[in-house]
């Protein structure tokens, strides 16, 4: 038929043709080495034909993109195109979500995986998610510090609109259910005491001497109950974050940042609403007499920790206030030592990092140590609102999340070998078991040394304090408590998962911000060192003091549990959570 003879070449060059198509004509049988060739139908035809187009437009796409990856490689890091114009064009953005999805190990489906396998093999890379990780950063889609946790987990960032929204009708008609029953206390001297890049403030305090020499202290605790009611379209959005997110690259509050910085936080100098708890001290630290109140309140004072140690330690006449806050609380840790309570106070690493999307952005990192008196005073605050909270609870037969902890009976004379501080704080917490939560009646907090706990101080950035809130200010408005003591329950396993889930998130992005910052540090830096404990032989765990780092080392014979060493990084990769410390002998 093609040319008019059946010569063994003619026949076959018609073999070569018809084998070499795949379109038009299929081998029917093969014997030996005879190929019987016959058409394929006109439907098979437009079918094969339709796949082959598909194929070649498919790989037609994959090498322009392969192009557009090349040439944002090659960019310099500050003219690579903004990660916005990777998302314009449906098959681009598809491409790069299989690429995205495949760095962080969540493909959906075997389509992505294989999508970003191409890609890979394209650009001539091995098919690990490291390499997409790379691949990414390296066209500018992701910063060189992206928070991978953050993607993995999946936690949300911004509010939806809808939500953003109901916030701001309620700013905008901000009713006050408990307006005629607040108590004026716009006449005390309040002090507000937070880290310096607080965003919003939860909890002041004040304080005055009785005539007959006892300490009355107030917390006074903000009041985002006045604006969100339980089961709200606010409020649900609150419970499904449980806590407001803080990372050293940014904060993600609970609530909307305009309704919690506006409506809810404590601010310097301006009326405030407020939930406080008043005390009066016996002189052994014990409380005497409590009282919980709606209340309106005009700080006076917003004082970084920094700020409010230096005020205590210049002992100022014209701020008598902050030094009866300060023998309060050692009052307060005097009676709960009294009481069997556990000091764990340890060194606290905070970490700020302004410009998280620059190649190398500045890390401000600041160590704090929690027997600081400004953080003493602040915490035995806290605690001592816990404790008048759960006895009002108790009083009153209120539902609330009670705190226990049921190892009441640490032998701390056992760890009297050990230096005081983060040494011996870490051998206790070792052995420490976790908290418990009962909703009906307070339970022991034997660590604490309290009698019953709630956690009263934080209802803007955590859920189950705000959960208290309803509880409480239910019964002072002389209604019943919204939630029973099975909903709380409930609610709490969900709100605790999901606080875990943060809390992880916010330990490993402070441990590779860590890691980050030793690892621009100059090689031939010596760093302080103490030995928590050994783990093998001569190999320690051991505490970075000017980095808040806790890290292994080999050390040397002869020291011991509580010596200080010094040490030098030998490697630090922040990515793989590596990092590498040996000890410099002098």
């Amino acid at each position: 038929m093609i040319f008019g003879s059946v010569e063994p070449l003619e026949s076959y060059c018609a073999h070569l043709l018809l084998s070499k198509d795949d379109l038009y004509f299929t081998v029917l049988e093969t014997k030996g080495s005879r190929s019987l060739y016959g058409p394929r139908s006109t439907m098979q035809v437009e079918e094969l034909m339709r796949r082959k187009l598909a194929k070649e437009a498919a790989e037609k796409e994959l090498q322009e993109l392969v192009q557009l990856l090349k040439s944002a490689k090659a960019m310099p890091s500050n003219a690579k195109p903004p990660k916005t114009s990777w998302v314009v064009e449906e098959k681009i953005r598809c491409k790069i979500e299989s690429l995205e999805a495949y760095a962080i190990d969540a493909c959906k489906s075997n389509d992505q995986k294989k999508i970003a396998g191409m890609i890979l093999t394209a650009m001539g890379m091995g098919k690990t998610a490291s390499s997409a990780l790379n691949l990414l950063i390296d066209i500018g889609y992701f910063p060189v510090h992206v928070n991978l946790d953050m993607l993995k987990l999946n936690i949300h960032t911004d509010h939806p609109d809808e939500i953003i929204s109901a916030a701001e009708d309620l700013l905008s008609e901000p009713g006050d259910p408990d307006k005629i029953n607040r108590k004026g206390l716009t006449h005390l001297k309040v002090y507000a005491i937070d880290v310096d890049e607080a965003d919003e403030l939860d909890d002041a305090l004040s304080a005055t001497r009785l005539q007959d020499g006892r300490i009355k202290v107030w917390i006074h605790v903000a009041d985002p109950a006045r604006y969100v009611q339980p089961g709200s379209k606010v409020d649900r959005e609150a419970m499904r974050r449980g806590t407001s997110v803080f990372l050293p690259t940014a904060t993600y509050p609970m609530f909307p940042e305009k309704l919690a910085m506006e409506g809810m936080s404590l601010k310097q100098g301006e009326v405030c609403n407020a939930v406080t708890v008043s005390v009066i001290l016996h002189s052994d630290g014990c409380i005497a007499e409590y009282s919980v109140d709606n209340s309106i309140i005009k700080p006076t004072y917003m004082l970084t920790y920094e700020s409010a140690s230096e005020l205590l330690h210049m002992n100022l006449d014209e701020e008598a206030e902050l030094k009866l806050l300060s023998e309060a609380a050692s009052l307060r840790l005097q009676w709960r030592c009294e009481q069997g309570a556990v000091d764990t106070a340890t060194f606290e690493t905070r970490i700020k990092v302004p410009n998280p999307e620059d190649p190398e952005p500045s890390i401000n990192l600041y160590v704090e140590n929690q027997a600081d008196p400004a953080m003493r005073l602040v915490s035995e605050m806290m605690l001592l609102c816990g404790e008048v909270i759960a006895t009002y609870g108790s009083c009153n037969n209120i539902p609330l999340p009670y705190r226990g902890q049921p190892q009441s009976n640490i032998d701390v004379s056992a760890f009297a070998h050990l230096p005081e501080g983060p040494v011996r704080s870490a051998a206790i917490v070792r052995i420490m078991r976790s908290a418990e939560i009962d909703f009906r009646k307070p339970v022991r907090h034997g660590v604490l040394g309290l009698p019953g706990y709630v956690q009263f101080t934080s209802p803007i950035r955590r859920y189950l304090d705000l959960l208290a809130h309803y509880q409480v200010k239910a019964v002072l408005r002389g209604d019943s408590p919204p939630l029973s003591a099975g909903q709380l329950e409930g609610m709490a396993s969900l709100i605790n998962m999901q606080t875990r889930v943060i809390r992880r998130l916010c330990s490993s992005s402070l441990q590779y911000w860590m890691i980050e910052f030793l690892k621009r540090q100059p090689k031939e830096k010596k760093y302080r060192a103490l030995i928590l404990r050994f783990i093998k032989d001569r190999v320690a765990a051991l505490l970075l003091v000017e980095v808040g780092l806790q890290a292994t080392a080999w050390v040397s014979l002869g020291t011991q549990i509580g010596d200080e060493v010094q040490v030098r990084v030998e490697e630090a990769h922040p990515r793989d959570d590596i990092i590498s410390l040996k000890e410099v002998v002098v």
